[in-house]
């Protein structure tokens, strides 16, 4: 098998992307997914978030909801709004966010690379939501959230991509987000050749984004061979929708922390607390980390700069060398008494997106304390991955996102 192939995508029909293209499904809670949803028939929220034409208040997880996405798919496809190309393709998708621009393949990816570890993953998967994708991918047979892949350094890829990327588009819509998404329909045979051998050439892929799609795409997988005596490897479960792009044109933003309390100190007893592992400095200003060991904390009024001792630092151990395990576990665990992020309601999580105004907003407002981070490094993700490790919570903030509806694998 191939680490990744082409295949015969489900799209929006020429002239309709724009009605369909939808924000990623679990970056939308149901209320706001109904209001971006209302009056377009045709968003793919419809077929990701099935609960909006349901009433108010109904179990996202409920049976009926993944009946109203095979509903919902089969109306645009009875209506023609969504059609499927007739013979497998590769598409080149670029993302356009302001200055930033990155360009990645689609392709269907290896389910048996993914299960030995070949598309390597940094996180753990919560049951719940691996069972929730478990059951929309196979009530719809299809795959229509992609996972965000990154590539390590292959520039014959980069040139074959930014080729495929030069004519008219396909697909060409600007989001509510201001997020440029433009995606071109590969079927050059040449070029399928030629990404398919450079892809496995490569000693592996890495999960950014959509664990919980790809370990749910395994459990198909798993099921469906079990249930498949003339199982061959070459069926279409075998494989999970993906968006790959260049490690190095992939962009993850800060994802920073705030504090409801100061677990029972005040400022001052705090920063002297803090000053046994970092040196404190006031700040004038707003405090954006820019290097690997900085940190910005925001109490109310003030702003602080923070740099961790060096000594403090491991040179050998990919996740502990993070910046999000030096705060955790030189003062957000021993200072604030915080040992599971992860569960704990005294930690809040805020997307960099969102700007260092939305920190100071926080604490004024009435919560204690904020931290901005420095982004974590896509080379940091990978050697956490090469490792296989998992990242702590809440360590990776990708932007921009990719749309829903512009691509889907169907399971035939």
């Amino acid at each position: 098998m191939s680490l990744i192939r082409p295949f015969t995508g489900l799209r929006p029909a020429p002239s309709r992307a724009a009605e369909i293209a939808a924000p990623p499904y679990d970056v939308l809670s149901s209320a706001e997914a109904r209001v971006r949803a209302e009056g377009k028939p045709w968003s793919f929220l419809h077929i990701s978030k099935p609960e909006i034409d349901l009433p108010a208040g109904t179990d996202p997880y409920a049976p009926e909801v993944y009946a109203k996405a095979v509903e919902n798919l089969g109306k645009m496809l009875a209506e023609k709004v969504l059609v499927r190309d007739a013979a497998p393709c590769y598409y080149a998708y670029r993302l356009v966010m302001g200055s930033h621009s990155q360009t990645g393949l689609v392709a269907a990816a290896s389910v048996p690379d993914y299960d030995t570890n070949r598309i390597r993953k940094h996180e753990f998967t919560r049951p719940d939501k691996e069972d929730d994708r478990v059951r929309q991918i196979g009530a719809l047979n299809a795959q229509t959230g992609p996972v965000l892949l990154a590539y390590p350094a292959a520039p014959q890829v980069d040139r074959l991509l930014e080729r495929a990327s030069e004519g008219t588009p396909d697909a060409d819509v600007t989001a509510d987000d201001g997020i440029r998404h433009t995606l071109w329909v590969i079927r050059d045979a040449e070029i399928f050749a030629q990404l398919t051998a450079a892809f496995d050439a490569m000693h592996a892929l890495y999960i950014a984004d959509g664990h919980h799609r790809s370990a749910a795409a395994s459990r198909i997988a798993a099921a469906r061979r079990a249930a498949n005596p003339e199982h061959s490897g070459d069926e279409s479960y075998n494989y999970f929708l993906s968006v790959i792009f260049p490690h190095h044109q992939m962009k993850i933003m800060d994802y920073n922390r705030v504090m409801v309390d100061l677990n029972g100190m005040d400022a001052a007893k705090f920063l002297q607390r803090i000053g046994e592992n970092f040196s404190v400095q006031a700040s004038a200003v707003p405090v954006k980390p820019s290097m690997p060991g900085e940190f910005g904390l925001y109490l109310p009024g003030q702003w602080h700069r923070l740099q961790i001792r060096a000594d403090l630092i491991p040179a050998n151990d990919p996740v502990a060398r993070l910046d999000v395990s030096l705060l955790q576990n030189y003062l957000i665990a021993p200072v604030l008494g915080i040992s599971d992020p992860r569960r704990d309601k005294r930690i809040d999580f805020v997307g960099g997106i969102r700007g260092l105004p939305e920190l100071e907003k926080r604490v004024d407002s009435g919560e204690m304390a904020a931290f901005s981070m420095f982004a974590t490094r896509m080379e940091d993700l990978m050697a956490v991955a090469d490792a296989d490790e998992v990242m702590p919570p809440k360590s990776t903030w990708f932007e921009p996102k990719l749309a829903d509806g512009l691509v889907s694998h169907v399971l035939d």
